[in-house]
């Protein structure tokens, strides 16, 4: 036994045993970020701070998503219309994608033939490890919004897959990086040679001033959560005014200035009209009185004439409008849309939000089947037809979903037994009643 026992480590083996901090190299994309920064510091830049309200980026995301949800899938982000703006802007102000180069030892002035807008990835790694990659979108200038954000899920899924090539590194005129998604409300991010600016998304919240405050109470205040961006630019080609300029074309976009959501909103197809921006209308208590008389109004031309924004013709994209349809024209804003209003039944409730009344008439009078039904002289007839239409949507069951294509399998089976079978026969098609 005393045998077996390990010797107890001598003192020399101990004073042997290396102490202080361990050294690991930096290798691959670590070291090139490494590289990169210290790059970075030769670099003369300066910094443009613009504050901007985003409760009309979060009123049409939150159409835009509900559209998709119910049609060809998928979800927007945030920064795809960010990104998507940052794109725009730059296109309607081309030195801002100007940069700093040297040619034959002389400063030059190097103007890009496209914007290449470079996106910072945050790749965590299964040890918990983080890794920041900047790979990106070629061409952004000439992409509509469907393109920019298919290119945009495309780049951050092979990022995520370790699928990226050199050409994805390659070529970055502008960069975009959101720290904001971790809560970061302001970033001075650093630039790269080459680059012209980086733009910084901040967090979305409140005014400091009105954390405290409850959410019934923002809403009838009508205060919007604030985003902060920043303009870090190389101040050798890009003054501070052209950066502030930049900044204002930004803000101004994601307000719906020069058609931004209404182009977002063709490019997806979607056939109604965006939220607007405006200003909240002052409203006293009898106002207010009048304004829940002015939601039922609403209700009722949506019954009445809904049908005239409806989708019914797949071959052919038609953003479809009508001023009976428009909130505005009955005296509510944007900023209504978080109050509560009296329905008086509408959807099987007593109170909802003016958010969610209008998805209930979108999905009921407005999508892909047009239904007009006020004529109808029997009060009883008209409830019986509201009461089965106007409800939210729920998504069938797997089960459900499956036993529906079964059916539909079996009716074209049939349908082509009937057609091989009996050429020329006249008959009564299913064709179409998928």
């Amino acid at each position: 036994a005393k045998a077996a026992a390990p010797a107890a480590p001598s003192k020399d083996a101990a004073a042997a045993a290396p102490e202080g901090p361990e050294l690991v190299t930096l290798r691959g994309p670590a070291a090139a970020v490494a590289k990169n920064m210290n790059a970075s510091l030769e670099l003369p830049t300066a910094t443009s701070v613009r504050a901007v309200p985003v409760k009309l980026l979060f009123d049409n995301r939150i159409v835009i998503n509900n559209h998709l949800k119910r049609a060809r899938g998928g979800k927007i982000s945030f920064t795809h219309l960010i990104g998507y703006a940052m794109v725009q802007a730059i296109k309607a102000m081309p030195t801002m994608n100007y940069a700093f180069g040297e040619k034959d030892g002389k400063p030059t002035l190097v103007k890009p033939a496209h914007v290449n807008l470079g996106l910072a990835i945050d790749l965590v790694k299964p040890n918990g490890d983080r890794q920041l990659v900047v790979a990106a979108i070629k061409k952004a200038e000439t992409l509509n919004f469907f393109e920019f954000w298919q290119a945009y899920e495309d780049i951050v899924r092979r990022a995520r897959d370790g699928k990226l090539t050199m050409d994805d590194f390659s070529g970055v005129t502008v960069s975009l990086t959101n720290p904001g998604g971790l809560g970061t409300v302001h970033s001075v991010p650093r630039l790269m040679p080459g680059q012209s600016v980086i733009m910084g998304v901040g967090s979305m919240d409140y005014p400091a001033e009105f954390q405290g405050t409850s959410q019934d109470t923002l809403n009838k205040l009508g205060i919007s959560k604030v985003m902060t961006l920043t303009s870090t630019y190389d101040h050798r080609v890009i003054q501070g005014a052209a950066s502030g300029e930049f900044l204002r074309q930004v803000a101004n976009l994601l307000l719906g200035e020069n058609g931004f959501y209404d182009e977002i909103f063709k490019a997806l197809r979607i056939p109604y009209e965006p939220v607007r921006w405006l200003k909240d209308i002052d409203a006293s208590h009898d106002d207010d009185v009048t304004k829940a008389a002015r939601v039922f109004e609403l209700i009722h031309s949506y019954r009445v004439r809904g049908h005239v924004m409806a989708d019914t013709d797949p071959l052919e994209y038609q953003q479809r409008k009508h001023p009976d349809l428009d909130i505005t024209e009955h005296g509510l804003t944007l900023w209504d849309l978080e109050r509560e209003f009296a329905v008086g039944g509408f959807a099987g409730k007593s109170l909802m939000k003016l958010r969610d009344i209008l998805g209930v008439l979108r999905d009921s009078y407005c999508r892909t089947t047009g239904i007009e039904f006020m004529h109808i002289q029997d009060p009883k007839q008209r409830k019986w037809i509201q009461d089965r239409i106007e409800r939210s949507h729920t998504k069938p069951e797997r089960e459900e979903q499956l036993r529906i294509l079964r059916r539909l399998n079996a009716a074209e089976a049939f349908e082509t037994f009937l057609q091989t079978k009996y050429v020329g026969q006249k008959r009564f098609s299913l064709e179409g009643g998928e």
